[in-house]
């Protein structure tokens, strides 16, 4: 009895272990495939917010791409619908895409004649006047015309009356303007050697008669201060100079300093107190605006345009810049220096004019952020009736035969 009493509780503990075995058993499958289960859950929803995060990402990339193309459309209507002047530009082209463009945008301009007998583009007077007279037609008076008269000849006999014959000539056919250029006091010598400045006393008379036919002089005297430093890649000059080394002064200790060429102009200026004189480039004062400022508070027949030197206001503090253009908002005229040559690719032009315009509004007009160069400037956000001068008001005001 003992032995049987004995075995069953033996006999019991190993059905129980069989039993538990196999209860554990099926509780180690029932987990393994709860395990699995979870694993291929998870599998599932890390594929899943995957595919999601790759649309998510396509979509966001479409988005980005998008507001670029909407940003552009936006700022150009912005500029449109202010009568934008650009009081600065070359256009030796009579496109039709390119006039339809100007059109749409409700754009005027300043196109401005250059003579340079070092540039084979800007060596011809005559050609510039008859392709600018073309714009003008096709732009339907849109692009206004700013002459210029030829200085090499300033000790031939006879020069003054003919240089302001051609002149009285160009304003009986519309020219608002008359442009002097930088090979004043960068490239012409007299014939004893000397530098010929703007002041040249051969150049007075023409002052006169330009003053009296109530047209304005462009001038377009010495160059950024980085003409004459070492060169600089970061400079927003620095590409020009590389390609222009005839023009780089750096390379000429010889010439003239710039601030006696700046002093020339500062003479004319002061001497025609009845002549208009609006500075091309920041008046090549472009790194400092309390320099521009000086001349204003001195001169009150003097302003200045900003073409081809905006990249130098995003270079100055913001807040300096931006109380400059509140205080002085009556003496300074947007302008870009565009260039359409005859040999011009249109869309590459068509392109240039809309990423220009689009990027110059956005910086003056609003506080976001403007890539230029590879840096990042703030924007100015200028209330709007400083905008209005900036961009359309003040061309009016310095240039009277603009319609």
């Amino acid at each position: 009895m003992q032995v049987r009493r004995n075995l069953r509780p033996q006999s019991h503990f190993r059905v129980s272990t069989v039993r538990c075995r196999l209860s554990n058993h099926l509780l180690e499958r029932r987990q393994l495939v709860k395990t699995w289960k979870i694993i291929l859950v998870t599998m599932l929803l890390v594929t899943g917010i995957a595919a999601a995060v790759k649309q998510s990402s396509v979509t966001h990339a479409a988005q980005e791409a998008k507001p670029a193309a909407n940003d552009e459309s936006a700022m150009l209507k912005g500029f449109s619908e202010i009568q934008p002047i650009d009081a600065h530009i070359h256009i030796y082209k009579d496109d039709p895409q390119l006039d339809a463009l100007i059109e749409r945008l409700n754009l005027r301009g300043v196109n401005i004649c250059v003579l340079d007998d070092r540039d084979p583009e800007f060596n011809n007077l005559d050609v510039q006047r008859r392709e600018i007279t073309k714009v003008r037609r096709s732009t339907h008076g849109r692009m206004a015309f700013c002459t210029t008269f030829s200085p090499y000849e300033f000790e031939l006999p006879g020069f003054r009356d003919q240089a302001i014959r051609q002149l009285n000539e160009d304003f009986a056919n519309g020219a608002v303007a008359v442009k002097i250029y930088k090979v004043m006091g960068m490239e012409m010598k007299s014939k004893s050697g000397k530098w010929v400045m703007a002041d040249d006393a051969a150049f007075e008379p023409i002052y006169r008669d330009i003053a009296a036919h109530n047209r304005t002089v462009v001038a377009h005297l010495a160059e950024p201060d980085s003409c004459w430093a070492p060169p600089n890649p970061s400079s927003p000059d620095y590409s020009y100079y590389k390609e222009h080394p005839g023009e780089y002064a750096y390379a000429h200790p010889e010439w003239p300093s710039k601030a006696a060429i700046l002093a020339a102009r500062d003479h004319v200026v002061a001497e025609n107190p009845n002549l208009r004189v609006v500075g091309a480039h920041l008046g090549s004062m472009e790194t400092n605006v309390d320099d521009i400022a000086r001349r204003f508070d001195r001169y009150p027949n003097f302003a200045v345009d900003m073409a081809a030197r905006i990249p130098y206001f995003m270079l100055q503090p913001r807040e300096k810049v931006r109380a400059f253009l509140l205080k002085y908002q009556d003496r300074v005229l947007y302008a870009t220096d565009l260039v359409v040559s005859p040999r011009a690719k249109t869309q590459d032009t068509l392109a240039e004019f809309r990423e220009t315009f689009a990027r110059d509004w956005k910086f003056f007009s609003t506080s976001e952020n403007v890539e230029y160069m590879g840096h990042t400037y703030e924007g100015l956000a200028l209330p709007q009736p400083v905008l209005k001068k900036l961009f359309h008001d003040n061309a009016l005001r310095w240039f009277p035969g603009l319609k």
